[in-house]
């Protein structure tokens, strides 16, 4: 029994002496202290207010100012046609043929009137003469020189005739080609090799180059908005471009069955990305009193009561939560209407990471 005591003495010494030991180590070596964390590197927007402009879109589609359908200015059967939809075609550019035979039959026929009327002529120009030598020698009588003089001048009526026939059936000869009266695109083609067609019907759809414009369907309630707003379009090929538009038409009653106005908005003459079709959203803007600071969607945090972004301080690093009232919500961006100052810099992304102690560094956005 004393032997175990003994035991038991020497192990809680022993305990004592390490213990002691520990501490002085530790004594000896301090623990390192707590570095400080580092300034968080955030992206920034600057507040910038603007009047608010209140926007109504409508979608509409880019068409040409002039499209016209080119047709033959005779009938006959189309023997070819010379282009295909998507072409670029020039003034002058011939764009269909017609089968010429039945043509240059009536041109042959016109210039044989031709030449028998000349001939007639010839003939009935030598009798008058002969008739009045006649009279004025008094072998003839009045009226056989008046019967010779209207003989003649029927001849010379006939062989006027004959000329303009043989001008039209030229002309219609010609008119045996369709060609472009003006530079532009084949948007359609309405015929094919073989068809008969009439005078005047449509064969080729061509849209002129130059203008371009953008047609859409006004509702009644936005007319005076259509007539009087500043009017911008954004292509749906190119959302990140908006281009000014100017109303040019506007049609005088609605649609009988969308009871909408249609109406045209001229683009400008820059706008070399619209091609003929594309769909693209008109706004109609108006500029109210307010004013109002766009800033990111991403830069709004709210920890339940109510909205609020980070003002950063970028002298010290230093930020602060600040309540704002929001006019508007938009896909990407929010309208602020107050709360923050004209030129406060605003954290645009992170914010929900963001502790109101912590420092952070102003970083531009190519950085990252």
């Amino acid at each position: 029994m004393a032997t175990d005591r003994r035991l038991t003495h020497k192990n809680a010494t022993a305990g004592i002496l390490l213990g002691l030991t520990a501490l002085a180590l530790a004594a000896c070596n301090p623990a390192p202290a707590q570095q400080a964390k580092a300034d968080r590197p955030v992206l920034v927007t600057e507040v910038r207010y603007e009047p608010l402009t209140a926007e109504r879109t409508l979608v509409g589609t880019v068409r040409p100012r002039i499209e016209t359908d080119l047709g033959f200015r005779v009938a006959g059967k189309v023997a070819r046609r010379l282009v295909e939809v998507g072409e670029t075609v020039k003034p002058g550019q011939a764009l269909a043929v017609l089968d010429e035979t039945d043509l240059k039959l009536q041109a042959e026929q016109a210039e044989a009137e031709q030449r028998a009327a000349t001939a007639t002529l010839a003939q009935a120009q030598a009798a008058e003469r002969r008739a009045i030598d006649l009279r004025k020698q008094g072998w003839s009588t009045d009226a056989a020189l008046d019967q010779a003089r209207a003989v003649a001048e029927e001849a010379r009526g006939r062989l006027a005739r004959a000329e303009r026939s043989v001008e039209l059936t030229n002309n219609s000869l010609s008119y045996a080609t369709l060609v472009a009266d003006a530079a532009g695109t084949v948007t359609a083609t309405l015929i094919e090799p073989g068809q008969v067609v009439a005078a005047g019907q449509g064969a080729i759809r061509v849209a002129r180059s130059g203008e371009k414009e953008v047609v859409v369907a006004v509702p009644e309630a936005l007319l005076a908005r259509a007539r009087n707003a500043a009017a911008s379009v954004v292509l749906w090929s190119s959302p990140d471009r908006r281009y000014a538009v100017k109303l040019r038409e506007l049609a005088p009653t609605a649609d009988t069955l969308t009871r909408t106005y249609l109406a045209k908005f001229t683009l400008e003459a820059g706008c070399k990305e619209a091609e003929l079709g594309m769909t693209a959203t008109v706004a109609l803007a108006e500029t109210t009193g307010e004013r109002v600071a766009r800033v990111p969607l991403s830069a709004l945090f709210n920890q339940g009561t109510g909205p609020a972004v980070y003002v950063v301080d970028d002298k010290t690093g230093a930020v602060r939560l600040q309540g704002v009232a929001v006019k508007a919500y938009e896909a990407r961006d929010v309208l602020v209407s107050d709360g923050v100052a004209e030129g406060d810099k605003v954290v645009a992304l992170g914010a929900q990471k963001l502790d109101p102690a912590q420092r952070v560094r102003i970083v531009d956005a190519l950085a990252f």
